[in-house]
């Protein structure tokens, strides 16, 4: 049986845009399909000739590739394969080109996104664009709800000379918290936890935007579809050009 799909989701899954804008290009009349201006919501079969603007698009989805990685501790995020033996490349050895989106320092693991779609990754990355990136750390005594609160309220990081955007952080254990950030500073959890004479024992990254952490530790799986809709829908407004975020440190 042929499946039939709608023409805002084909757009949307093989990366053309989001089903969002998808529609207001249909709305505007600037979609044909076989040649014709569709109603919303119309449904296409595979043969059917999809353009926008006049130009056929083509599904070449298939060329980029979106992995959901749990990366091991001592693997390090870099392509450079020619200096780093333990390197992320090497380790998932896929078959295709890929980079990481964005890293996790050496000691630490969890989740990585990984492609060849180089058009998400600063959408994905700068700050300005506030994509959530969640946490789960372990420190090496008791947790106070002053450091909770001055985790929240942003960490004056004077040797990158920023200070760290507010955050959500929330106590899980007498040891444990979870921290959403939407930065991604060198070491930045742990040079937080410093500022505040704390030491990270252990430090996983449990979640991207809408991706979540499901595979065993050095396991890796591609991203469904629904998630790829939803990633493309999150990042439909962000830019790929740097919106520098400044704020004044406090005198403590």
């Amino acid at each position: 049986m042929t499946e039939l799909k709608r023409i805002n989701k084909f757009l949307s899954e093989i990366g053309y845009c989001s089903r969002r804008e998808a529609d207001r290009l249909i709305e505007a009349g600037r979609v044909t399909i076989n040649g014709e201006v569709p109603e919303m919501g119309t449904k296409i079969v595979p043969d059917d000739v999809v353009a926008v603007d006049g130009d056929i698009i083509k599904n070449n989805k298939e060329s980029f590739i979106y992995l959901a990685f749990n990366k091991p501790i001592g693997i390090v995020c870099t392509t450079d394969t020619r200096v780093e033996k333990d390197n992320i490349i090497d380790f998932i050895n896929y078959p295709k080109r890929i980079f990481p989106i964005g890293r996790l320092d050496k000691p630490s693991e969890g989740l990585i996104l990984l492609t060849d779609d180089g058009d998400i990754v600063n959408k994905i990355l700068r700050a300005s664009n506030n994509h959530e990136k969640e946490y789960l750390v372990t420190v090496d005594k008791p947790i106070s709800q002053t450091f909770i609160k001055r985790m929240s309220d942003g960490i004056p990081l004077k040797d990158l000379g920023k200070t760290t955007k507010p955050c959500i952080v929330k106590k899980t254990g007498k040891f444990q918290f979870k921290i959403i950030l939407t930065q991604g500073l060198n070491r930045q959890i742990r040079r937080m936890c410093d500022y505040l004479n704390y030491e990270v024992q252990t430090l996983k990254r449990i979640r991207i935007m809408n991706i979540n952490l499901d595979v065993p530790v050095g396991a890796h799986r591609e991203l469904t579809s629904s998630e790829l809709n939803e990633l493309h829908n999150l990042i439909e407004t962000s830019t790929k050009t740097h919106k520098p975020f400044t704020r004044k440190f406090k005198s403590i």
